[in-house]
């Protein structure tokens, strides 16, 4: 057995019980523990740390934690996913901010029975960005990029992941299916018109449907309200 001193930056304190919130924490640890096993172990998933420091020196979360060992962890920095990186997947309980950001143009695999594994697997393997509100998922080894998602209404999660990941200007607002999760394509009148309201018909010029599942979409009352909504994500 090992004892090491963490040290958690105060925008940490979310994670951590009250009782060791704003002082170091000196923690016994198994002789083949890892940092990365220690961080999460006291409550920190490894995707909302930053690059920790062991003794004062940058330190990989794999490196052994040694007796005396000083572990200095702050929060994940705010980046700026390149629109190819731009790819998530949300676990089962976010389907609100699933529709939202698909709204705002970012791929986002979505399912209710979606699992904790599946999740997993396409952070792994499909480079996806693993969106949840389960801390112990973050924590899983093949998830290498995530966000735990701490506002609960969706439009409030739109905005904390938007400025997590510096979003903003790659936003591609209504160019994707709601539902499925595709581009959207342009679609004539002729083409949609038995799907129209009557009132639609005489009102609108330019639709978009989609190929998987048929929907149309157009410039209504609902996509005005949508549209300010993303403008009022900063």
């Amino acid at each position: 057995m090992v004892t090491a001193t963490f040290r958690f930056d105060a925008a940490l304190d979310f994670f951590l019980p009250r009782s060791q919130r704003g002082h170091a924490l000196a923690t016994p640890c198994a002789r083949a523990a890892t940092v990365k096993h220690m961080v999460e172990a006291l409550g920190v998933p490894h995707t909302e740390i930053g690059e920790v420091c062991v003794n004062g020196h940058p330190a990989p979360l794999d490196v052994l934690l040694e007796d005396g060992d000083d572990v200095v962890v702050p929060p994940a920095p705010p980046v700026v996913l390149a629109p190819h990186e731009a790819r998530f997947v949300a676990d089962a309980h976010l389907g609100g901010l699933a529709r939202l950001l698909r709204m705002a143009g970012f791929d986002t695999l979505y399912d209710n029975d979606i699992g904790d594994g599946e999740v997993e697997a396409f952070a792994e393997h499909g480079g996806r960005v693993a969106l949840t509100r389960d801390r112990e998922l973050l924590k899983r080894r093949g998830v290498l990029r995530g966000c735990y998602v701490r506002a609960l209404k969706p439009e409030q999660q739109l905005r904390e992941v938007v400025a997590r990941f510096g979003l903003r200007e790659t936003m591609r607002p209504f160019s994707l299916c709601l539902a499925c999760n595709v581009p959207l394509r342009p679609r004539t009148r002729a083409e949609v018109l038995d799907r129209l309201p009557p009132s639609v018909r005489d009102s609108q010029d330019t639709f978009l449907g989609c190929p998987r599942c048929g929907g149309v979409f157009w410039q209504g009352s609902h996509w005005r309200r949508m549209r300010a909504l993303l403008d009022g994500v900063q």
